[in-house]
């Protein structure tokens, strides 16, 4: 592997079995401690000095890892993934052993005859959890017995028809069921941990979202553990919970810990490869092309300013992402928590998000690693007081260079 761009080589496979462990962790919203504590807390423990710490909450299972505990009077930056993966849940057992589901965040047609797992809660043991595998999302049955608007196309298919067929038959399929102990609210998962694709450097599979982002984290903590210790800049590797329905978990731990600045690290779309949305002039992000930063919002354009710097002395290819109202992401988790903190959004192009066949680029999610370790390492190299510096050094445009067109039409392409 080249020392001087990794992001430029392939991951290799003990890096992407990580990557492939922390995604497939089974951590639907408000269950996260699989990944939390089940894949992610070993693998820390695997590398992090013993100075560092590990906070734990006792609301969720979000966790953060801090570089420098107690170290208060130092510059924090908080980074932040999120365990929770959107989930369809359990709401009606039918007479005839169809268990109904809702959809959540999936377009329901995504999920016709793929495989689950559901967890469900031990009604004789409250407080542990079985699974059980062997069963698929349906909803119409045959084409059969569609009507002619599902044939043609002409017709969707309804969250309301969603159903986890169990293939149970004979006597009191519903009563068989409910043996089993399975309720309203129980989660199911879809299976299919990610894979490396067929195009180079390319990979699929389920939950992408946002297993990359805490994948993205500890490798980063990894780095930052790895080098020689940071002097000025105390680091809280989160990883969040709730995110998938509206963000809560992130800004609990903003509001806990209080951080300096933020970065969120959540997946992207690749806007050039989806279709159907020509028309709409989106920005023209792309897998392959480097991490994404947002722009917009409440992003801080001071710290976007120091990772503009890493990725330009590093030769770290970035794309910009205008984000307009909302970053959609754990960036806003500092201004919903009404704390202070300069803030901004890294992420990755993906295609297919909220399927069962998310895809994206290995060199996009090593790029944003090794920026955001890159951004850290300055940060710790500056001058002065970091908390003064942001307070102070905020963009003047009524303190502007005024350019012109100078000819450029003459020049030769």
């Amino acid at each position: 592997m080249s020392k001087k761009a990794p992001w430029k080589d392939p991951m290799p496979d003990e890096q992407f079995d990580i990557m492939r462990d922390i995604v497939s962790a089974p951590s639907p919203v408000g269950l996260e401690s699989a990944m939390t504590l089940g894949v992610l807390k070993p693998y820390f423990d695997s590398f992090m000095p013993k100075s560092w710490g590990m906070h734990q909450h006792a609301g969720n299972a979000s966790v953060v890892w801090d570089s420098h505990p107690g170290k208060d009077d130092m510059f924090s930056v908080m980074i932040i993934g999120h365990a929770d993966k959107i989930r369809m849940q359990v709401r009606k057992i039918g007479p005839d052993g169809k268990i109904w589901i809702n959809s959540d965040s999936f377009l329901p047609c995504t999920l016709i005859g793929h495989e689950v797992t559901l967890f469900s809660e031990d009604p004789d043991a409250p407080g542990e959890y079985r699974s059980l595998n062997g069963g698929t999302v349906e909803a119409l049955g045959a084409i059969h017995f569609s009507e002619m608007g599902h044939r043609t196309g002409d017709k969707g298919i309804r969250p309301t028809q969603l159903y986890l067929d169990l293939q149970i038959h004979g006597k009191n399929k519903a009563d068989q069921i409910k043996r089993l102990g399975i309720k309203a609210g129980d989660s199911l998962l879809l299976k299919r941990p990610i894979k490396r694709g067929f195009s180079p450097e390319a990979f699929y599979g389920a939950y992408l979202d946002n297993g990359l982002g805490c994948f993205v984290t500890a490798e980063v903590a990894k780095l930052v553990a790895s080098a020689t210790a940071l002097k000025k800049v105390r680091v809280l590797f989160a990883i969040a919970s709730h995110e998938e329905i509206g963000r809560f978990g992130s800004r609990i731990l903003a509001g806990v810990h209080k951080p300096d600045a933020l970065i969120a690290v959540d997946v992207n779309h690749d806007y050039v490869a989806a279709p159907n949305i020509g028309d709409r002039n989106m920005t023209p992000l792309t897998m392959g092309e480097g991490f994404t930063m947002s722009v917009g919002a409440i992003v801080s354009e001071q710290l976007n300013a120091r990772i503009k710097k890493a990725a330009a002395k590093h030769k770290i290819p970035m794309q910009l992402d205008v984000t307009g109202r909302d970053t959609g992401t754990d960036g806003m988790a500092g201004v919903l928590a009404n704390i202070d903190s300069a803030a901004t959004s890294i992420g990755f192009p993906t295609r297919n998000m909220h399927t069962i066949s998310e895809s994206g680029h290995t060199g996009d999610v090593l790029a944003a690693i090794h920026v955001i370790y890159q951004t850290i390492v300055a940060m710790d190299k500056e001058k002065g007081d970091l908390r003064e510096t942001f307070k102070t050094t905020h963009p003047r445009l009524d303190i502007t260079t005024e350019i012109s067109h100078q000819g450029f039409d003459k020049l030769e392409s």
